[in-house]
């Protein structure tokens, strides 16, 4: 995580840590900042957003080692639910780990309820070359 947060300074603003590192799911909590909201009382899209690409790194390093300079090639992410005001819990898994490329999706809900999601977003890294 800590490379993480080196290199994606949002990452650390963000105050993330580390729920659950495996090979094949990577599962990252952001902590409710006040500042996260905007108008309507929900969280905004940028900070799920982040919350995604954050995942999505931090499952590209568990696939392929400590390579700080895999970077985003494709993020997408749906809007499904309003989230309330509170935590909020990335949970990555890979699609797809190839030479040059890692696809992967992650699925952000609210603490102890992994079955309400409120976004899903599927995002593809580009390995540098070994």
């Amino acid at each position: 995580m800590q490379l993480v947060q080196q290199e994606l300074p949002f990452a650390a603003s963000m105050n993330l840590s580390v729920e659950g590192l495996e090979a094949d799911c990577v599962s990252l909590r952001a902590p409710f900042q006040s500042d996260s909201l905007r108008p309507g009382g929900t969280i905004s899209g940028p900070t799920m957003m982040g919350l995604a690409d954050a995942a999505l790194y931090l499952l590209v390093l568990a696939q392929i080692g400590l390579e700080p300079l895999a970077v985003t090639t494709n993020l997408n992410i749906n809007f499904l639910r309003k989230p309330e005001p509170a935590d909020l819990i990335a949970s990555a898994r890979p699609l797809k780990v190839g030479r040059r490329l890692v696809v992967g999706e992650v699925s952000i809900f609210g603490p102890g309820a992994p079955d309400r999601v409120f976004a899903h977003a599927t995002g593809t890294y580009s390995v540098p070359p070994r």
